[in-house]
This record gives C-alpha cells, structure tokens and sequence, in this order.
C-alpha cells in the first residue's frame, strides 16, 4: 500500500523582518506557510507524505519551488501553483518580543470549491493554515466539511485579521464563529484571535466543543498554550465526526507550560504557533495519544525559537543542525 497523503492548505510569504534583532539590518527570508510545512517535514512518520496545496506569485515561484525540494517527505510532483499575481510579502515590525506590527502586499486569491475539490482527490487528511485569511471563505469550508471525509485541523490565524488601506493588518471580529467550528475537526488560535470570536478561552471551548471541534489550542506565547479536548477524546482513533457534543463544556483542559528555550537573546519567535500545531497534528495522525502529541509540539516550538526563519527550519526541528 502507498502513503497516506496530507494536504496542506496555506500561502507562501515573502517577510522584511525590523526589529527582531535590534543591532541589524532588517531581515528578507520565507514565512506564511513555509514555518508549518518545515514542522510538518519533521513531525509526519514514515507512513505519510505531503501534498502542498498552496499558490504563490509568478514573481517568486521560483524560489518556492527551490523551498519545497528542500523538504523530505513530499510527494514526488509536489510543486506550489503558480498565479499569475504578484506574492504576498509581508513588513514585520516587531514592538516587543512577541508584540508585532504586520503590513501586507500582494494579492494572491483564495480557493473556490471548484478549484479545489479535484485537488482532494487521494488526500486522507488536510491540514490549513489562514495565512492570508481568505484561502476559503465559509461557503468553500462548508462544502469541504461536507465532501471530505478524512480529519480537518484549521489554524484560523488570518482570518481575524482585516486589511486597513495600506496593508496593515488589525484584529476584526469574525462573523458566524459556529458555523466556522463546525467545519473543522481540530482548531487552533492565538490569544489575541481568540477574543475575536468569544469573551475568553471557556466560552470559546464551549461554542467549538458544542459544534464538533475535538480539540481548540490556544497559544499564548511564552505562557505556552491552553488546550480543551471533547469528552472521550485521547486520540486521532477517537475522532467521531458523526456524534456533535452537547454544549455542557469541553470536558478535558489544561495549561501547558512553553518549554524553555537555548537562546541567551529570547530567539525569534516568528512561527512559533505555526510549528507547533503543524507539529501536533502530525503525531496525532502518527498515532501518539494527545499527550504526547502536545508534548512534541511544545518541544518543536521551543527549537523553533533557536531558529532563525524557515528556511533549514525542518532540518533544525530534527536536531540535524546545530544552534545558530
């Protein structure tokens, strides 16, 4: 039998990075998708290979295509898609350690039902990533969780995100949160995103659990990351799809506690989230109960601190380069 196949479901961006090393010059490297395919590349077991589904530019299809071979387990013809639209790039300042500014350009579109759904085909699990928040829209997640059989994880990450008129990125609430959690079987916010779509981490479990989400990670930096799991949830083998939960509440939390890092600086934290929950999901679908599969991705984002960008990230993430 051939390997289980993972799509992945992201954009490729070109960052300009200000201020994460105060002492430099600004930094040009890959991010968006990029950080979760290099953690994807490191996690998945032997018995997996990825299928990304991401578009790029024509201005750097080149250099995405360079990226995608330096990966392991891809598919043989994995290839980005190229469009004939100019890549998102994206300005980071950061303020503090954690605290950044983002400014976008660019103007690569999101998947219509049309053109993704042949792209599902011999896909057993998908794994998206928001980057620019409008990869689907809700239509295009509603017929995904309506045609596709295999487990969804979802990082809405983006998708709280609206575009002022010149590129900066700011917090919006999302309309329709219950219909956005019951397209997904597993979901992933930040913080600051979570509060866009409830008052606060319970109440956002409650609504997520009440439409069929398993697991809701919200990561919260050097606080680690909150996770709520659905009664009688411990691993992928558990995923009942066709049983929605009663809205009495997630029946399983707890705060894990981000691992320390080696860095004497603080490290870049740029991706963090991404290759933690890239990493999360790979060992759940490996077969590692939830516990294990956390404790794998907390250490993989603490290695993801030490790194500088996504490029070698996969590599690193292995412990096959030593600490820049």
């Amino acid at each position: 039998m051939g390997k289980k196949r993972l799509g992945v479901i992201g954009s490729f961006v070109w960052d300009v990075i200000h201020g994460r090393d105060p002492r430099e010059t600004p930094v040009e490297e890959w991010g968006g998708i990029t950080y979760s395919l290099g953690a994807l590349d490191a996690a998945v077991s032997a018995d997996w290979e990825i299928v990304p589904i991401v578009k790029v530019g024509f201005d750097l299809a080149q250099k995405a295509r360079e990226y995608l071979g330096s990966l392991d387990h891809l598919t043989q013809d994995a290839a980005p898609i190229e469009v004939p639209h100019h890549s998102n790039r994206v300005a980071l300042h950061y303020q503090t350690e954690e605290r950044r500014c983002e400014r976008l350009t660019g103007g690569i579109p999101g998947w219509s039902w049309a053109g993704l759904k042949p792209l599902l085909n011999g896909i057993d699990a998908l794994y998206i990533n928001l980057i620019s928040g409008w990869e689907v829209d809700l239509e295009t997640a509603q017929l995904l969780r309506q045609h596709f059989r295999g487990p969804i994880y979802c990082d809405l990450h983006s998708l709280l995100l609206a575009v002022q008129p010149d590129g900066v990125r700011t917090l919006a609430p999302l309309p329709n949160p219950q219909a956005w959690c019951r397209c997904f079987d597993f979901l992933q916010v930040n913080e600051e995103e979570m509060h866009m779509m409830a008052h606060d981490s319970m109440e956002l479990a409650a609504m997520a659990m009440a439409n069929g989400v398993s697991t809701l990670n919200v990561t919260m930096g050097k606080r680690g990351v909150v996770y709520f799991a659905a009664s009688g949830f411990n691993c992928l083998a558990d995923l009942k799809r066709e049983t929605i939960a009663s809205p009495g509440g997630p029946s399983r939390t707890a705060l894990l506690p981000a691992r320390p890092t080696r860095s004497p600086q603080g490290g870049d934290p740029t991706g963090c989230g991404d290759v933690w929950g890239a990493t999360y999901f790979s060992r759940l679908l490996a077969g590692d109960m939830l516990d294990d599969a956390m404790d794998r991705a907390l250490d993989a984002a603490a290695r993801n601190v030490d790194h500088r960008g996504a490029t070698g990230l996969a590599d690193y993430l292995r412990g096959e380069l030593s600490l820049q």
